[in-house]
């Protein structure tokens, strides 16, 4: 359970700060509280205080480093609370059950989906491998196919010697060993350390999750994920609620470990349901999804959801201003103008591409609003347009002279065509559904 304010103050020196002559235990304890100023910024505490209050004000729940990934770090259970720290990660899985062919065909689709979306990278980051009962050397093979990829590694086994087999293959990779449970902890938890690895906790229940994270804690490990998965959906929902809430409101840092969910093996072969639990424990609370396999129909829904929800609400997404020529647009195609808010982008440049006439779009920088508040704000006016058209040398990129304006500001026609001799000026539709109707009818 974290210290309030009065019981580190209890634990400090009574003496007054040289800056506001407030006494530091009161003024600096408090802000240690609140998590706005860290111990070491005391001159007064001691290294034996330090030691006593630095476990008790860290975050609720670790921050795992898996080479540059990071899980866990999160201190509260809803968006709306705060921004949430580290996104959640998805794993690929390959399975010493399958037959050869099978794995290669998935191991090839690996890099299949890997594009940028309104600055961030959208992959796989994971391979996780799975071993089998009596498939020792496949799950080894497998190993060495995996760690030849441009990925980190899970590796998930329950047998502490076919474990450090499996390690020593991976060629210093940064890997995730799964596969800790109330009976092998010791023997895992030692193969594991050896390597340098996290180690992934395993158990039928959030009672046994709880004594075998205790267990390895008492060993010395805090490098660790749980493995929230369980026996079915069900059971997984119950577990990764648990875990997390019994971190954040329960104060209990036993369970302050991120969660691996694998809903390769909730789904039962089902696709769709597959989709549908990645995108549940994706919002609640998996930082870890472990999926079959990706393409473009399940990671186009599932990365925008993510980045939705783990994007800081108070920095709007922004796309980057420039040019977008759209359906096969040249210098001779008309432009279309609009702000770089996020959404307005894909809505606009998707009725576009609906279209089928080709538009240069052209995204000014808005400061991430929208259109209306972007011009309530001044962020989207005449001067901006102007000035965007400028910066960018539209002119020299673009013979074409026709620019539509969103339909919601045809107030600034007059301004932007004195702004602008050389064009003219169109004012376009209010909403983005007719956009396809307001183009066809243009190019005829």
């Amino acid at each position: 359970m974290a210290l309030k304010g009065l019981d580190i103050f209890k634990l400090t020196p009574k003496t007054n700060c040289k800056q506001c002559g407030v006494p530091t235990c009161m003024a600096f304890s408090m802000k240690v509280a609140q998590g706005s100023l860290p111990l070491e910024k005391c001159p007064f505490i001691t290294d034996e205080v330090k030691d006593q209050l630095s476990e008790a004000t860290a975050p609720p729940m670790k921050t795992i480093k898996v080479g540059e990934h990071s899980l866990g770090g999160e201190t509260v259970l809803e968006r709306h609370e705060k921004t949430f720290v580290s996104k959640t990660l998805y794993a690929m899985k390959l399975s010493a059950a399958n037959d050869d062919a099978k794995n290669d065909e998935l191991l090839g689709k690996v890099a299949a989906v890997d594009y940028e979306r309104i600055g961030e990278r959208m992959y796989c980051e994971f391979i996780y491998v799975e071993a089998a009962d009596g498939e020792n050397a496949r799950f080894l093979d497998l190993v060495k196919k995996a760690a030849a990829l441009d990925r980190d590694l899970i590796l998930s086994c329950k047998d502490p010697e076919l474990a450090k087999e499996a390690l020593a293959l991976c060629g210093g990779k940064n890997v995730i060993l799964n596969g800790a449970d109330a009976v092998n902890y010791e023997a895992m938890n030692a193969a594991a350390s050896g390597a340098k690895a996290v180690l992934g906790v395993t158990g039928a229940d959030p009672e046994e999750l709880h004594d075998t994270v205790a267990a390895l804690e008492k060993l010395g490990n805090k490098n660790l994920v749980i493995d929230t998965t369980g026996a079915s959906p069900k059971d997984a929902f119950r577990n990764t609620v648990e875990v997390r809430r019994g971190a954040i409101k329960g104060g209990d840092r036993t369970f302050g470990y991120p969660s691996l969910v694998d809903v390769a093996a909730l789904s039962g072969g089902d696709a769709h349901m597959e989709a549908a639990y990645a995108s549940l424990f994706t919002a609640k609370y998996g930082s870890i999804v472990v999926l079959t396999e990706m393409d473009y129909a399940k990671a186009l829904p599932l990365y925008g959801l993510r980045q939705n929800i783990f994007t800081d609400p108070q920095k709007p997404m922004k796309v980057d201003p420039g040019i977008y020529p759209l359906n096969g647009a040249d210098e001779n195609s008309i432009c279309m103008i609009t702000v770089d808010f996020a959404l307005t982008y894909f809505i606009v440049s998707g009725e576009i591409e609906r279209s089928g006439v080709p538009v240069n779009l052209l995204i000014s920088d808005a400061g991430g609003y929208s259109v209306l508040t972007a011009w309530a704000a001044g962020k989207f006016s005449a001067s901006s347009i102007a000035k965007f058209i400028e910066e960018y040398q539209i002119e020299d990129k673009i013979k074409n002279r026709i620019l539509v304006l969103p339909g919601k500001v045809a107030v600034l026609k007059g301004e932007v065509q004195e702004k602008l001799p050389n064009w003219q000026v169109v004012v376009g539709t209010n909403e983005a559904v007719e956009i396809i109707r307001f183009l066809k009818e243009y190019q005829a």
